[in-house]
């Protein structure tokens, strides 16, 4: 538990949130042409979940996910959307929690809220992965990238919740040109073609792909990325963020 906290303390803590309410978010980052997610090892076990929290009495649930957010990735400037309500009826198993209470020397009663059905309200963020600072909470000992193809198994119904982010995040791609969050500031077509192929799972035609995002009106062409030959070299793109809005 948190240095200097006792479970006296938590439990009065635990009274300033929403009953039964919960944010988790699946924070995409795309490097080395993977498409990662962020999950936390729980501490003094063997389970993985996604980055969560609370939602406080005095916040809002928009307010509460980017403060998770922030607290987990160091980042404040950040597109996040909620994307699902996680509400079944058999959502919910009370010896994993207890399990990792109980690991960490908190003790809490059977009967509290914490052990009950969650309503968890699903959101997703897309980060550029070189400015995330992933930061375990107090009771993670570790806050890792793993690629989306190969997931650990996570608690209750976190790897459902991946693949219903993953299945939005497709259909985002083209409807609100969310994906450009995905990447650096400058980017080449050649990038921008890699990061959609690996988010769609299928190859594209690389002309055809060209053609139709130089067609979308929203990118600034920079200077060519200098790695070899002038001649060979690819141009750098970036998007031009009023353009974008006015078309979302």
């Amino acid at each position: 538990m948190p240095e200097g906290q006792s479970s006296l303390d938590l439990l009065e803590i635990w009274e300033s949130l929403m009953p039964s309410l919960s944010i988790d978010c699946v924070v995409f980052g795309f490097h080395d042409g993977q498409l990662k997610v962020l999950a936390l090892k729980l501490k003094n076990t063997e389970q993985y979940a996604l980055p969560g929290g609370f939602v406080r009495k005095d916040e809002s649930v928009n307010e509460a996910a980017h403060r998770v957010l922030r607290d987990r990735t160091g980042l404040t400037d950040i597109f996040l959307e909620q994307f699902y309500v996680f509400g079944e009826r058999e959502r919910g198993d009370q010896r994993v929690h207890q399990e990792v209470f109980r690991a960490n020397g908190v003790e809490i009663p059977d009967d509290h809220w914490l052990f009950q059905r969650f309503v968890s309200l699903g959101y997703y963020a897309l980060v550029d992965f070189s400015k995330v600072r992933s930061t375990p909470d107090w009771l993670s000992e570790s806050c890792d990238w793993h690629d989306h193809r190969d997931l650990p198994p996570m608690i209750l119904d976190h790897n459902a919740i991946v693949t219903k982010a993953l299945e939005t995040l497709r259909l985002m791609l083209d409807h609100k040109l969310v994906g450009f969050n995905l990447l650096p500031e400058k980017f080449t077509m050649g990038e921008l073609q890699q990061l959609y192929e690996t988010i769609l799972d299928k190859e594209l035609v690389r002309s055809n792909f060209q053609r139709k995002m130089l067609s979308l009106g929203i990118f600034e062409r920079l200077e060519k990325k200098m790695t070899g030959a002038a001649n060979k070299a690819p141009y750098l793109y970036r998007v031009e963020l009023n353009t974008l809005r006015n078309k979302d």
